[in-house]
C-alpha cells in the first residue's frame, strides 16, 4: 500500500529534529512507483524530498546514493555547474526506511523530445563533462567502485557470451559484438567519476533569461564510482535530434585527453542493454523477460543490419581533427622579414651565386683571389711588444697573468698555420676552376 504525503511528511519531521513541516505533496516523476516519494515544505520555506522503497533492492540503491551524497563535500559541490541533493537524514518506519534529501527544483525532458542547439542538448553535454572531471579522490575516499578498461570490457565479455549462449541472441549482433570487443582502439580509455548509467530523467530543467531550457540539478547518485564514460552516455542513442549536440558540448568542455571512441561505446553500451535484459531473464528463470528481450533483440539486429559500429573509428572526425580545423582558422601574425644576407665586406654577393647556366669567369676568380689575400689571417708577430699606448683607454695588463705573451717560436708555429691555410685556399679554387669547365 503506497503511503500517503502526510506520512511521509511525519517521517521527515523525525529524520530532520529541526524541521517544521507546514505542508506536504506527493512527487512523481512517471516512473515504475518504485518507491514513495513526497516533497515537504519547511516553514522556512525550505523544500524537502522523502522515499521509501518498496523492495529490498530499491532500498539498497537509496542506500548508495546516501553514500555518493555525503561524499559530494562542499568543495565538490562548488566545482559542477548544478545542484546535487543534499543528505539530511533517515527515520525508521515499521516497514523500511524513510531518507530526506534537499529538493532540486526543475522540470524533465524525454530523451526524443530534446531539442538540439545551444539550449538543452549543449547544458546536457557540459553537465556531464562537468561531472567526468571531478577528482577520483571524491569516489577512492568513499570506498565506491573503480573499474578499468580494462574490467569494463571484461564485463562487456562476460554479457556477451551468456547472451550469445542463450541460443537467442542474432548471429549478426553475436558478430558485432565480438568484433568490438577485440578491437582495442575502443576499450583505451581514461577511467573517470562517472554516475554509473544517466538517464534523461537524470537531469532537471529551469529556463534561463532567454527561455532556453537549461540543467539546474542531477538525480541518480547511487552508481556514483570510477568508470568508463561512455556508460553515462549510452542513453543519448534515444535522444536522435539531440545527440550530436550533447556530444560536440561534451567534447568542447571536457577537460580530459580527447576520446574518439566515447560515441562508439556509449552506442554499443546502449546496444548491450538489450542483452542484459536477456541475461537477467535467463538468471531470474523468466520467460516473459526472455522473450521480451529476444524480441528486441531481433528488431536490433534487423535496424543495423546496414551499420558498421567500428566503421565510425575509422571515418568519423575526431575531437583532434576538429581542434587542427580550427587552429588553421585562426588569424596569423604577418612574420617579419628576416635579412639571410651574408654581413661581411670580405666577398661581393655576386661572386657567391651562380645561375643554372654560369660559370666563373676570369674577373670573378681574379676578384675572389684579391678578397682571399684581403682576409687571411693576422700574423700574431706582428703585435708582439707592442705597447698599451698604442690602444687610446686600452685597459692596463701590466701586473696580470690574464694576457698570455706570445713567444718567437709560437708566432713562427702561426706563420705555418698560415701559409697552410693560403694552400688549401688555392687549392679549393683550383678546384672551383676544373668543376667549372
Amino acid at each position: 500500500m503506497a503511503r500517503s504525503p502526510l506520512t511521509l511528511a511525519a517521517a521527515a519531521s523525525a529524520a530532520v529534529p529541526d524541521a517544521e513541516v507546514i505542508g506536504a505533496r506527493r512527487l512523481s516523476a512517471g516512473g515504475s512507483g518504485r518507491f514513495d516519494a513526497a516533497v515537504v515544505t519547511l516553514r522556512d520555506g525550505r523544500e524537502l524530498v522523502v522515499r521509501v522503497a518498496h523492495e529490498d533492492g530499491v532500498d539498497q540503491e537509496i542506500a548508495a546514493e546516501v553514500i555518493a551524497l555525503r561524499a559530494l563535500t562542499p568543495g565538490v559541490r562548488g566545482m559542477l555547474p548544478f545542484a546535487a541533493p543534499e543528505y539530511l537524514g533517515a527515520a525508521a518506519l515499521p516497514q523500511g526506511r524513510a531518507v530526506v534529501t534537499t529538493y532540486v527544483p526543475g522540470y524533465l525532458i524525454d530523451a526524443e523530445e530534446i531539442p538540439p542547439g545551444e539550449g538543452a542538448a549543449a547544458s546536457v553535454g557540459r553537465a556531464l563533462a562537468a561531472l567526468h572531471a571531478l577528482p577520483p579522490s571524491v569516489v577512492r575516499a568513499a570506498g565506491l567502485r573503480e573499474r578499468t578498461p580494462e574490467q569494463s570490457r571484461a564485463d562487456v565479455r562476460r554479457v556477451v557470451e551468456a547472451a550469445s549462449h542463450s541460443g537467442r541472441l542474432p548471429v549478426r549482433l553475436t558478430v558485432r559484438w565480438r568484433d568490438a570487443l577485440e578491437d582495442d582502439r575502443l576499450w583505451a580509455f581514461e577511467p573517470a567519476v562517472c554516475l554509473g548509467g544517466t538517464q534523461a530523467t537524470s537531469f532537471l530543467f529551469v529556463d534561463d533569461q532567454r527561455g532556453a531550457p537549461g540543467v539546474s540539478g542531477v538525480l541518480d547518485w547511487h552508481g556514483l564510482s570510477i568508470d568508463d564514460p561512455a556508460v553515462d552516455l549510452r542513453w543519448i542513442a534515444s535522444a536522435p535530434d539531440a545527440a550530436k549536440d550533447i556530444f560536440r558540448a561534451y567534447g568542447e568542455a571536457a577537460h580530459r585527453a580527447p576520446d574518439a571512441a566515447v560515441r562508439v561505446r556509449a552506442r554499443l553500451h546502449a546496444e548491450l542493454e538489450f542483452a542484459r535484459w536477456l541475461v537477467h531473464g535467463l538468471e531470474s528463470h523468466r520467460a516473459d523477460v526472455v522473450d521480451d528481450a529476444a524480441a528486441l533483440l531481433e528488431s536490433l539486429a534487423e535496424g543495423i543490419r546496414d551499420d558498421d559500429l567500428l566503421g565510425d573509428l575509422d571515418d568519423g572526425r575526431t575531437d583532434i581533427d576538429e581542434a587542427m580545423t580550427a587552429l588553421a582558422g585562426v588569424p596569423q601574425p604577418a612574420a617579419a622579414p628576416i635579412d639571410t644576407s651574408m654581413h661581411t665586406d670580405a666577398f661581393d654577393a655576386d661572386d657567391l651565386s651562380l645561375a643554372p647556366d654560369a660559370s666563373w669567369s676570369d674577373e670573378k676568380r681574379a676578384r675572389a683571389a684579391s678578397a682571399a689575400q684581403a682576409t687571411q689571417p693576422i700574423d700574431p708577430s706582428e703585435f708582439v711588444g707592442i705597447p698599451d699606448s698604442v690602444v687610446p683607454g686600452a685597459p692596463d695588463h701590466t701586473d696580470t697573468d690574464a694576457i698570455h705573451t706570445i713567444t718567437p717560436d709560437e708566432a713562427e708555429q702561426a706563420k705555418e698555420r698560415s701559409q697552410a691555410d693560403d694552400a688549401a685556399r688555392a687549392a679549393f679554387q683550383r678546384w672551383t676552376n676544373s668543376a667549372s669547365e
